[in-house]
């Protein structure tokens, strides 16, 4: 392979310090999700550039027997300051394990990159960060064509399920289900979510206290059909505390 040379910008989405002060950084840019490397960085000029959230433009060299690219240069393009603050932190960083689970190296999407940085724009300005946080997770669920089945109760089939299943975070008829249908807001926004654009979703919140159950559903859901995110042990067993389950 031949060596190369090339500008990108993105979002930091994952940020690692080595033990030999090397920053490894994850991005999530219009061209796909880009690992790379700062050597030595975490003592360098690149430092203060390469934080978690930031909206950086990197020159990265890839040479012929490296997997792994080297940022040579970054510049910070962006920053939000008040996704620092501890009430949007946790969904802001359960949005970048979100994003970086979803999408894999080298697939070309710029409109997951747009969606995910609207969702930390949001997060960061919005009074209601958890809210924004819920829709543009099931958003970018849909964008990646991971979408729960809610249309046919996910055992047998039946139409126009109301159940939970606490399995696998779809929806479950009756006879299948063992515990109490959703409310008819949680109800509506599971079956509606994905297709309904960003806007109609935050317009129309659903209350806080119904939503540990559509945060359960997901956690549910993306661990089966996704894999693993560790953010949520800082949502999900608050909201378990706080509110019904299911």
């Amino acid at each position: 392979m031949r060596s190369r040379t090339a500008n990108r910008s993105g979002i930091v989405i994952r940020r690692r310090v080595t033990p030999a002060g090397d920053i490894l950084v994850t991005l999530l840019t219009p061209q796909g999700k880009l690992k790379a490397v700062a050597r030595g960085g975490v003592k360098g000029p690149l430092s203060s550039s390469l934080n978690l959230f930031h909206h950086v433009g990197v020159q990265v060299y890839q040479g012929p027997h490296n997997d792994l690219a080297s940022v040579r240069q970054a510049v910070l393009e962006g920053a939000l300051p008040t996704l620092a603050q501890p009430e949007r932190y946790a969904f802001a960083h359960l949005m970048a394990e979100f994003a970086d689970a979803l999408f894999q190296e080298g697939e070309f999407s710029e409109q997951a990159f747009e969606l995910f940085a609207a969702s930390l724009r949001g997060i960061a300005h919005q009074d209601d960060p958890e809210w924004v946080a819920l829709v543009l997770c099931y958003k970018l669920l849909g964008l990646a064509g991971v979408i729960p089945q809610t249309a046919r109760c996910a055992r047998c089939g039946a139409p126009e399920p109301e159940h939970p299943d606490p399995l696998g975070g779809q929806l479950l008829c009756a006879r299948c289900a063992a515990l109490p249908a959703y409310p008819p807001a949680v109800l509506d926004f599971l079956r509606h979510a994905v297709r309904r654009s960003v806007r109609q979703n935050i317009d129309h919140p659903v209350a806080a206290s119904e939503r540990p159950r559509l945060w359960q559903a997901l956690e549910k859901f993306v661990s089966a059909q996704v894999g693993n995110v560790q953010s949520w042990r800082q949502l999900v067993p608050h909201h378990r505390a706080t509110g019904p389950a299911i």
